[in-house]
């Protein structure tokens, strides 16, 4: 017979005291992500910025440092990254919806901040957190060019259906062909849609076989 476990809110008590104490005793955004421009260290970790950042941080700006600048924290703005600026040419940014900024900061360059994101012209429908905020690529499209910024044209999706065979097992299947006496009048090639099949479909093939 198990024996029954006692309730012990004493114990319980302190548990939870002792999660409040760790995560009131955690450092914040403004320790985690400070780094000392001389020697490109964080110094809470002591981690030093990879080389090819170097640029980025000393030239470029995280996104909290550009929103305290703006009033209420630049909610309703368009922001994107210099990354994505130069990888993408369908238009990828964020709109601002929401900001949660860490007033112990100094300059209140720290925090969260939600949005709509659009990547590469589709716009996702739910608000999200913005990941990467710390990153040293963030700038704010100016009002009067958001226009020109957001405008996409969508081009239409080409789909593949058939694909070469590869040349051994071109040859293969041609061979096979020959042998069978069937006349070559087009190139062997993959059908997609019907090589797309279920696993159901599949066993059944396998189980039934094919004959060579």
């Amino acid at each position: 017979m198990a024996r029954k476990k006692l309730h012990r809110p004493i114990a319980a008590m302190a548990r939870k005291i002792r999660e409040y104490r760790a995560l009131k005793d955690r450092p914040r955004d403004s320790q985690r992500f400070a780094v000392d421009y001389e020697t490109m260290r964080r110094p809470l970790t002591q981690k030093r910025l990879p080389v090819r950042a170097w640029e980025d941080v000393r030239n470029e700006n995280r996104l909290l440092a550009l929103l305290c600048r703006l009033p209420r924290f630049g909610v309703g703005r368009t922001v994107t990254r210099k990354s994505w600026l130069w990888a993408h040419r369908d238009p990828c940014y964020w709109v601002i919806t929401k900001v949660k900024a860490d007033y112990t900061a100094e300059n209140m360059d720290h925090g969260r901040a939600w949005g709509y994101l659009t990547f590469k012209g589709k716009t996702e429908e739910e608000v999200r957190e913005i990941d990467k905020a710390m990153y040293h690529d963030w700038r704010i499209v100016p009002k009067h060019e958001e226009e020109a910024f957001k405008k996409f044209i969508p081009v239409p999706e080409v789909t593949v259906r058939f694909l070469p065979y590869p040349p051994l097992l071109r040859a293969m299947i041609l061979a096979q062909w020959q042998k069978e006496g069937k006349p070559i009048m087009e190139e062997p090639v993959i059908d997609l849609e019907e090589g797309l099949a279920s696993p159901q479909e599949w066993a059944k093939k396998k189980a039934t076989g094919t004959p060579v």
